[in-house]
């Protein structure tokens, strides 16, 4: 795993190309201690850079930007190809391998893109990877992303006239080190971002600079400024596609197990120590159980512990270590260790982020960097096996919903709304209790009449995977952004509810949320991180299985958990399921108060004219008395002000 960046420029114009590059390569240092290199063509004017932290033949025979030995091509690549001494193989049975100046991954691929062409070299890869590659003949730069979205990469032209720069990066820090740079802040994104707690799709919160999207390619040139972009995986339409007939349940298990060996076999190579992340739970403790079997020495685990009970799962990884036989190494850490790591997280995360798991992810990575160079997780389990509670709470919400006629439904979610939330909690909460820092009784009530007032699942869905459910209001006069959630759905095919929440995780939150906040908490610490529950033969294994393979009588991650069971008991596992949670709400009346005081200001908010300052301070006077529970909406904001102080100054 690296970094990557560089530009493209028109000849005679601009900036200083090697200090440019160079720049933005130590921008982004922190993504490859352990060598850097860079390319420039004056007379084309595209330069390359390249961070490598070593994993795969660490010899300069892996060095980056890295040319075709036809000539053609010269390539930087962030990412691992674990199938590629397969490709290896072939390319030599083909004749068409050149005389391998070394071992690495990447030196494989660009064999392949040389002998085969770009586009069967990918249908041919497995792995993760972000890849820029320049085209001598064509004088075209192309940019690709894998398949689920492991890797990131960011684009987009800067500059008006002869002296604009296109320019592409592992990380938005590395683009704004180039001095074409002078990208305005997105208030549409801003609002994207309030409502989801990432800056989502092919967004960013600057104006004009987008991510490349799972499964692109995007390519131009000079000549094409415009980017073309195309699929070369599409993962909408693999989970909408209709079905073979599936195989029994007992060889199912057994396809799911015999592919889970081969792909956790082929994401253990390296030539660093090596490790996994393990919190207990059924998506980690199947891949640990899995290397395990495969290992002939334990494997090294690690996980973060925490002195609250409610958020503990230390004790559960602790356990699973010791069934497998790992060299398990555990950090429990304090609610101000957790928050000590909040003012990094600004410059770690590059953009807005607010997925307050952020902190423990960067925690437990610290913790195994300083152990080993390569972690193994079980990211992907929950959106590919139906493993999130809220699939089966929509799906009886949605059957109830139905029943009831559309207009009675929005009369009586209205009438709830019409009563102030305060007064339904001083009415009702003698009854109902709030649970320590969960919502009041009477805000609890009027986001189901919410929910109420949908009259799709896709919008059922939009509303609960929304922090803030009407961020119009707190950003004035931003324009919500086009959503593949709402005005570009994808086909839906024969999707079940679940499986259509499902499809829609994987297209957003996974990519957006789960994978960035992984990448930069890892990659802060130069970690790798590795997750085959998202190689794209798992990934197509698991949509092409019935869905009662995966939801079989109220139970989730059915198959996956059958799976697990060879290797781990069952009483180890089946328990409700944690998550990294972090008391946020709790810690802003608390630890963190004076921080969000600060920050929530409402003359600074005024003085900034981005939010609604008014609403955010009605909000945070709220949170502070106790009648409402605002923490995760005012994390978001206060994750937008942190990021704009640090970023924007």
């Amino acid at each position: 795993m690296c970094g990557i960046t560089g530009f493209l420029w028109h000849p005679g114009h601009g900036p200083d190309a090697e200090a440019t590059v160079l720049g933005m390569m130590q921008a982004i240092a922190h993504r490859g201690p352990d060598s850097r290199g860079h390319w420039i063509d004056p007379e084309a004017g595209v330069a390359l850079g390249h961070l490598r932290l070593a994993i795969v033949d660490l010899s300069p025979a892996g060095h980056q930007p890295m040319s075709a030995v036809s000539g053609r091509y010269e390539m930087v690549f962030n990412g691992e190809i674990y199938n590629h001494t397969v490709l290896r193989a072939r390319l030599e049975a083909e004749g068409r391998a050149p005389a391998w100046r070394g071992t690495s991954d990447t030196e494989t691929l660009l064999a392949g893109i040389d002998a085969w062409g770009l586009d069967e070299a990918l249908a041919e890869a497995r792995g993760m990877f972000a890849i820029a590659l320049w085209d001598r003949a064509a004088r075209s730069l192309t940019l690709v992303r894998d398949r689920l979205g492991e890797k990131p990469l960011y684009y987009g032209w800067q500059g008006t006239g002869r002296d604009a720069a296109f320019l592409f990066g592992s990380e938005l820090k590395a683009l704004r080190a180039h001095p074409a740079f002078a990208a305005g802040l997105d208030r549409s994104s801003l609002l994207g971002f309030l409502r989801h707690g990432n800056v989502g799709e092919d967004r960013t919160i600057y104006e004009g600079l987008h991510k490349v999207r799972p499964g692109e390619i995007v390519t131009l040139s000079l000549e094409r400024p415009a980017p073309i972009i195309r699929r070369y995986w599409d993962g909408a339409a693999i989970a909408a596609a209709p079905r073979a007939a599936a195989p029994d349940a007992a060889t199912a298990i057994d396809q799911l197990d015999a592919l889970l060996r081969e792909t956790v076999g082929q994401q253990m190579m390296s030539d660093v120590p090596l490790g996994a992340f393990l919190s207990g739970g059924i998506d980690s403790s199947t891949i640990v159980g899995v290397m395990q079997q495969l290992s002939e020495r334990p494997v090294h685990t690690f996980s973060i512990g925490f002195h609250e009970g409610r958020y503990n799962e230390a004790e559960f990884a602790k356990a699973v270590a010791a069934h497998l036989g790992t060299h398990h190494t555990e950090l429990y850490v304090s609610d101000q260790e957790l928050r000590d790591v909040i003012p990094r997280l600004p410059r770690m995360y590059d953009e807005p982020f607010a997925d307050s798991s952020q902190i423990p992810t960067f925690l437990v990575s610290e913790l195994a960097r300083r152990h080993v160079t390569v972690a193994l997780s079980g990211d992907g389990g929950d959106e590919l096996f139906c493993g999130y509670g809220r699939y089966q709470h929509a799906a009886k919400l949605r059957a109830r919903l139905k029943a009831m006629p559309a207009p009675l439904r929005h009369l009586g979610a209205g009438a709830i709304r019409g009563i102030p939330a305060a007064w339904l909690t001083r009415a009702l909460g003698p009854l109902v209790p709030t649970p320590q820092g969960k919502e009041p009784i009477g805000q609890r009530l009027h986001r189901l009449a919410n929910y109420a007032a949908s009259d799709t699942l896709e919008d059922l869905h939009r509303k609960m995977v929304s922090v803030w459910r009407f961020p119009d209001a707190a950003v004035p006069g931003a324009a919500a952004p086009e959503s593949l959630l709402a005005e570009h759905l994808p086909p839906r095919g024969d999707l079940g509810v679940e499986e259509r929440l499902m499809q829609l995780d994987m297209l957003t939150y996974l990519p957006d949320d789960i994978l960035a906040k992984v990448d930069r908490a890892t990659m802060a610490v130069a970690l790798e991180s590795r997750a085959p529950l998202l190689d794209h033969r798992i990934a197509e294994f698991a949509w092409s299985l019935p869905a009662d393979l995966k939801l079989h009588e109220g139970k989730s991650k059915w198959i996956l958990r059958q799976v697990l069971y060879r290797y781990v008991p069952a009483e180890l596992i089946e328990r409700p399921k944690m998550g990294f949670e972090v008391p946020i709400g709790l810690w802003l009346r608390g630890g963190l108060k004076d921080w969000a005081t600060a920050l929530l200001d409402r003359d600074r908010l005024r003085r900034e004219g981005v939010l609604n300052a008014d609403l955010v301070a009605r909000l945070w006077q709220q949170h502070l008395s106790g009648s409402f529970n605002w923490g995760p909406q005012l994390w978001n904001v206060l994750m937008y002000q942190a990021w704009a102080e640090e970023t924007l100054a």
